[in-house]
């Protein structure tokens, strides 16, 4: 059940106890390869051992974001008790590993939804090959049902909310938090049987059952354009939309709403050609599109290393082909708000020195879009060019 790459002490400890744990900048990992007790009522772990190995008492926040106070404060700790101890009596016994992990954290984001738990839980799982049952902590219900075809495919069995069961469970073993390789990446070298950000793109697509595999498989250009109501607006939406048919593509507006049902909204996105939108969570779609599809984002002042970092990298890694838009001063709505020459233009970076806050609100919650038509449209026809479509 090793799922790291341990060296010395630490795949001693294992192989010696068959318990370990794993722990970086961005999550704790434990892995017990023996009979683990789970009272989900007070959310302890017991691993009883012979006096002769290690005690160990350790919280594991089962979220892989230990790096953000923020995300964590939604995340419920577990306790693990290993050593010479007496567990409580079993109410059920099961034959398969449970795998623990929080629902808490920054759900309700798409991006970080499948960033931190979506993902993460690919590369934990996947080898088990569905011997697996979920224990799902901070348990959220409209959670479960958004992700359960997903889950359905790592795991037949039903998840259980340690709130609503309250009772002792006990597994063969147990993986208490997820692994996680960073922003919407795999690190081959780092899983065993090497599965890659393809393999998670067929996955997803077996998942909800998506036919379309190639852009060379849809008969029209279809661009999806991802709407958003209240920050990174494009406030000339309907003038973009315009353009990009006079391009010959045909478009599909998409709003945050048409996100939530995954079974209908991952087909749409599948079934196009490409995605058109602002930096933020709905890009995360581009996982549905078929490969050699072309993503275009446009970039807000001040985004650039999280535009890039959190979209552009994953989507080259997925093989699509990624453009990027980068807006003007002029094209921000915060030129109606700024003089030209305030350090919010020239000097993003004594703003990021203020803090994360300050810095959220001007970028982030405080800037929408006016896209200059005319540079835009050179972003649109390379990406045409990308397609194999011959210019208007």
């Amino acid at each position: 059940m090793l799922m790291f790459n341990e060296t010395g002490d630490d795949r001693t400890t294992f192989e010696s106890e068959r318990f370990s744990c794993h722990s970086d900048f961005h999550t704790d990992v434990c892995i017990a390869d023996r009979h683990v007790r789970i009272d989900t009522k007070a959310l302890k772990i017991y691993i009883p051992s012979s006096s002769n190995q290690s005690q160990a008492e350790r919280l594991v926040k089962p979220y892989p974001l230990k790096e953000d106070a923020n995300a964590m404060k939604t995340v419920t700790a577990v306790q693990i008790l290993k050593g010479n101890i007496t567990p409580p009596v079993c109410d059920f016994t099961h034959n398969v590993t449970a795998v623990i992990f929080s629902s808490g954290g920054f759900v309700g984001n798409m991006y970080h939804e499948f960033d931190e738990i979506i993902l993460p839980l690919f590369l934990t799982c996947l080898h088990f090959q569905s011997r697996l049952k979920f224990i799902i902590t901070d348990y959220q219900s409209w959670w479960v049902r958004k992700y359960n075809r997903i889950l359905d495919k790592l795991s037949p069995y039903e998840a259980i909310d340690p709130a609503a069961d309250g009772r002792v469970h006990c597994f063969p073993g147990a993986v208490i938090g997820l692994m996680y390789h960073g922003h919407l990446t795999l690190n081959v070298t780092e899983i065993p049987g090497g599965y890659s950000m393809f393999d998670f793109r067929k996955f997803l697509k077996e998942s909800y059952n998506l036919k379309i595999k190639s852009v060379s498989e849809v008969k029209r250009p279809v661009l999806v354009l991802i709407s958003r109501p209240k920050t990174r607006r494009f406030l000339n939406e309907n003038k973009m939309v315009r353009l990009m048919e006079e391009l010959g593509f045909q478009v599909v507006v998409v709003l945050p709403d048409m996100m939530s049902n995954l079974d209908e909204f991952s087909r749409v996105v599948n079934s196009c050609t490409g995605i058109v939108a602002a930096h933020g969570a709905g890009l995360t779609s581009e996982l549905f599109l078929p490969a050699g599809a072309v993503v275009v984002q446009v970039v807000p002042l001040g985004l650039e290393w999280a535009s890039t970092t959190y979209h552009g990298m994953p989507a080259s890694e997925m093989g699509l082909k990624y453009l990027e838009y980068k807006i003007e001063p002029e094209e921000s709505s915060l030129i109606n708000t700024y003089a030209r020459d305030d350090p919010v233009f020239t000097d993003i970076p004594s703003i990021m020195a203020k803090g994360y806050f300050s810095f959220r609100a001007i970028y982030v919650d405080g800037q929408d879009l006016n896209i200059n038509l005319t540079r835009f449209r050179e972003t649109l026809a390379e990406a045409s060019q990308i397609l194999g479509l011959s210019a208007p």
